[in-house]
């Protein structure tokens, strides 16, 4: 468990990035199985849910920081299985979870940051973006969808406002899901194979594989422009579940055993109320 797991997946800010050596298929970090993963996995279980309290009771008392999970990738990356995952860690009501699909009409009428602006954690939560603000620089790009220009400027303008946030308190763990186009036809097989999976692909997830190479260079410019000091990138290798998991989750861990968060000091002098607490003659009257 002493691996620099944020060392060894983190996309060094300013350098160039090729996807390329960074196989799918690959477990950085750990040397072991599925059944090893999950044991380490459930180890793990019980310091997050206390690092989310913490950092939850800390808000409580003034402190800022809240902890914002994005999660990027191809169709069939695993991203809504990463969400489902992540949230079995914490207790739901101290996580906002948030699936960015297309626009609405609203929504097209404002500044591009302005819907995920709206769907930040408070003070003291975790927020998940299945899918985020990169979609305008990705899925708009890939098809054309606004002038070069456009989406050139939209860099700077994410590396500026997630600065901003950083300094207010947010802590970013940015994750792309780095799947193959193998694994990727494999399971979209496996989802045409069951009928109970069918409402997960629409005709336009085959059409899109197409655009492989595009969506590539798109993603390599993000990793490149925008994995900064403030809100690193990470490249997690997505062709295994079970070590897509346990890499996020220790991407997690290490972001809130940094982080620290503490209780709050009590308000009130708790020797005091033990005290009158033992009280007899504050005990309830007995009942008949």
């Amino acid at each position: 468990m002493g691996t620099d797991i944020r060392g060894l997946l983190r996309v060094t800010p300013g350098s160039p990035v090729d996807l390329a050596a960074h196989p799918a298929g690959a477990t950085p970090g750990f040397d072991g199985g599925k059944k090893r993963a999950k044991e380490e996995l459930a180890d793990m279980a019980d310091d997050l849910a206390a690092l989310q309290e913490r950092l939850y009771a800390a808000a409580t008392a003034g402190d800022r920081r809240r902890l914002v999970l994005v999660l990027q990738g191809m169709d069939t990356s695993g991203k809504g299985g990463t969400v489902k995952h992540v949230v079995g860690h914490f207790n739901p009501a101290g996580c906002r979870i948030r699936a960015f699909k297309a626009p609405t009409e609203e929504e097209r009428h404002q500044h591009f940051l302005w819907r995920i602006g709206k769907g930040l954690p408070a003070t003291g939560e975790i927020g998940i973006f299945d899918r985020s603000h990169y979609e305008d620089v990705l899925v708009v790009r890939v098809h054309g969808m606004v002038p070069q220009p456009v989406w050139e400027r939209r860099f700077d303008e994410i590396n500026a406002w997630e600065r901003a946030l950083a300094d207010d308190g947010v802590t970013w763990v940015k994750v792309f899901l780095h799947i193959s186009p193998e694994e990727q036809r494999e399971r979209l097989l496996r989802r045409l194979d069951r009928a109970d999976k069918h409402w997960k692909l629409s005709p336009n997830d085959i059409s899109e594989r197409a655009l492989w190479p595009d969506y590539r260079r798109a993603y390599t410019s993000v990793l490149e422009r925008c994995s900064t000091d403030a809100a690193p990138w990470y490249v997690v290798p997505a062709d295994r579940k079970w070590y897509r998991n346990w890499a996020v989750s220790r991407l997690l861990l290490a972001h809130l055993q940094e982080m620290d968060p503490r209780y709050p000091a009590a308000g009130y002098d708790a020797s005091d109320l033990r005290a009158k607490l033992h009280d007899e003659r504050l005990a309830a009257p007995a009942r008949d």
